[in-house]
């Protein structure tokens, strides 16, 4: 060996430790493998700075944008509520239909988008079946791996393969070409934790209650705060005395305890469909006549007020908390921290509306909700404020350290409620995306890409700064990084040296065994390290050691592929697994009792699979 091949080795057994450790990210590792490659001499800074280029890279981080848009419009939401409604009181209904719906979202969607967005549908599911959310979970995490195998796009390693065959001067696989193992993988994987999986499943306690990772939203908080009774529509009447008054002439706080949250005003500037604008209440909003204003206070309050300044009831009286909710206006809980300023200060003391142009719609003191006259009380430590107004003067309020704390993702929330409704555009930019790929109108990439931006054009997204938000950089910079390892390797002779090593030990038991070796030490590797790392190092040795060998390299491309997305074993295995072993009450112990037979059994079924399917 010369002193370069040792040196790549060196580096990479290092890397590999490091990703295995996880004390620091993986991106992070392999950015300093990367400059360990330029260091050493091994490879040229262009060559380093090439799978930053690389079509798959960007390709990754468009798909990130356009599933963000698939998740943002609660499209994938919609259809897994309507699907799972199928599945009754049946506990063995509800798993099939569960890794099933989860196995097709995962194949067009990133898998952690996937299972984050259907947990709280299942632990409510669970709960409500007076089953322990643990039986469900895993199986969750499990399908949305298996299904990722299913298409070019729903995982990493599939796209890794395809290009490293486009690379060696081979056809790429197209959009369905994994479909078929997929689905025996997908359908092996279901059986098996419907039979053997299932009686290895922790039981759990049904009683116990599990936590979901999402945040209350804001129709759940007016909820929470129990406001719903003391929303109304009021309508201002022809020579009434509260026009043209700003509000803060009118004190309503401190004379009715009453809150003017927003108003409907009639625009005749705008076209008859569009005719209502939505005002935020701020504390120099003018009322005019015929506005529709939304007050929060008693009912006893509430009459007086109108009776007083001679108004009427709007033909809605009562108004919905939904209605607090908009593309425009949302609201969010508050905390006040230990040295916040509005400690034994009364609202109407510090100016909350005129400081943040927000309204304060109620108080939740250790449990209990105040009610009456709480514009008037002092606030404590400890107190949460629903609080309610324009999205960006929320987000600008979450930056707000000193006084309060915004409990909740402000900006997540904002994002989502500005793509409401648009459910139908995001599906048809998917359908039009696969259209383009399955009939290779374009390159995949440029597919992609073009959905990309349409789901920030459309609205689907809020904004660009949305679209980069909604990308996991650091799985895009982890498989930047880490491609040049695979340039180091070709270059130096390394692919060569380890495929025929590879060749010597397993070569004399033919193609399948060689295959069935690149599969088992990729699924190993695939439990420590990031699937996509694994791909990338072990795609270029395979196909070396197909073109040595001398039969076709699409099957141990697959078993390479496949393999990696086999991650069941650990909790660090995949992110899925992790998402899911707080909200499940796993342990370690867990993973590996039901992962390692589960991959053992995947593992056996594809030697056969893959080979009837892409024949050496």
């Amino acid at each position: 060996m010369d002193t370069q091949l040792i040196l790549t080795f060196v580096i990479l057994l290092i890397t590999t430790i490091f990703f295995m450790i996880g004390k620091f990210r993986a991106d992070l590792v392999a950015m300093c493998s990367l400059l360990a490659l330029i260091l050493t001499g091994i490879i040229t800074t262009g060559e380093a700075l090439a799978g930053f280029s690389n079509s798959i890279v960007i390709m990754i981080a468009g798909l990130f944008i356009v599933g963000g848009g698939i998740f943002r419009t609660g499209l994938a939401q919609s259809a897994g509520n309507l699907l799972l409604k199928f599945a009754g009181e049946s506990e063995t209904k509800l798993l099939i239909i569960l890794m099933v719906l989860v196995g097709v979202l995962s194949a067009f969607m990133s898998n952690t988008g996937t299972v984050a967005v259907l947990m709280p549908v299942v632990i409510s599911l669970a709960l409500g079946m007076k089953k322990s959310p643990a039986q469900f979970l895993m199986p969750l995490a499990f399908a949305s791996s298996l299904g990722g195998v299913l298409t070019l796009i729903g995982t990493p390693p599939n796209l890794i393969v395809s290009q490293t065959l486009a690379d060696y001067g081979y056809e790429r696989l197209s959009f369905f070409d994994f479909t078929p193992v997929g689905i025996v993988a997908l359908f092996v994987g279901i059986v098996f934790l419907m039979t053997v999986g299932k009686k290895l499943l922790p039981k759990g306690d049904p009683k116990e209650q599990f936590r979901s990772q999402r945040d209350a939203n804001p129709s759940e908080l007016a909820d929470f705060f129990h406001i719903a009774d003391q929303l109304f529509r009021i309508k201002v009447q022809p020579l009434s005395p509260i026009i043209n008054k700003q509000l803060a002439e009118l004190e309503l706080p401190k004379l009715y305890d009453l809150v003017i949250i927003k108003i409907e005003r009639r625009s005749n500037d705008r076209p008859v469909l569009a005719r209502i604008d939505h005002i935020s209440a701020q504390f120099d909003t003018v009322i005019k006549e015929d506005d529709v204003i939304y007050v929060q206070g008693s009912n006893e309050n509430v009459e007086r007020f109108k009776k007083d300044f001679r108004l009427l009831f709007d033909k809605d009286e009562q108004a919905d908390p939904e209605e607090l909710v908009s593309r425009e206006f949302g609201v969010a809980e508050v905390l006040l921290t230990p040295q916040s300023s509005f400690i034994n200060e009364t609202i109407s003391d510090f100016h909350f509306r005129e400081k943040y142009n927000l309204n304060i719609l109620g108080i939740n003191r250790k449990g209990e909700y105040q009610l009456k006259n709480w514009a008037k009380q002092k606030l404590k430590f400890g107190d949460a404020l629903l609080v309610q107004g324009k999205w960006e003067d929320l987000e600008l309020l979450a930056k707000e350290t000193q006084d309060v704390v915004v409990v909740g993702q402000t900006k997540e929330q904002a994002s989502m409620a500005a793509a409401n409704g648009k459910a139908p555009i995001a599906g048809a930019i998917m359908v039009g995306m696969l259209a383009m790929m399955t009939f290779e109108i374009v390159p995949a990439v440029t597919a992609v890409l073009i959905a990309a931006v349409l789901m920030v054009l459309t609205g689907c997204l809020r904004n660009i700064d949305d679209a980069y938000g909604r990308i996991n950089w650091e799985s895009v910079i982890l498989i930047a990084a880490m491609l040049p390892m695979a340039t180091a390797l070709e270059k130096t002779g390394g692919v060569l040296y380890l495929s025929e090593l590879i060749i010597g030990i397993l070569g004399v038991y033919g193609p399948i065994a060689i295959m069935g070796g690149f599969y088992f030490t990729t699924m190993l590797f695939s439990q420590f390290i990031s699937n996509t790392a694994t791909a990338v190092l072990f795609a270029p040795i395979a196909i070396t050691t197909a073109i040595s060998v001398g039969v076709s390299p699409y099957p141990f491309l697959l078993a390479v592929s496949v393999a990696a997305s086999m991650a069941f074993a650990t909790p660090v295995a995949s992110p899925t697994n992790a998402l899911v072993m707080t909200a499940g009450g796993y342990k370690f112990s867990d993973f590996v009792k039901v992962g390692v037979p589960l991959q053992l059994v995947i593992w056996f079924i594809m030697m056969f699979t893959i080979p009837y399917f892409f024949p050496f």
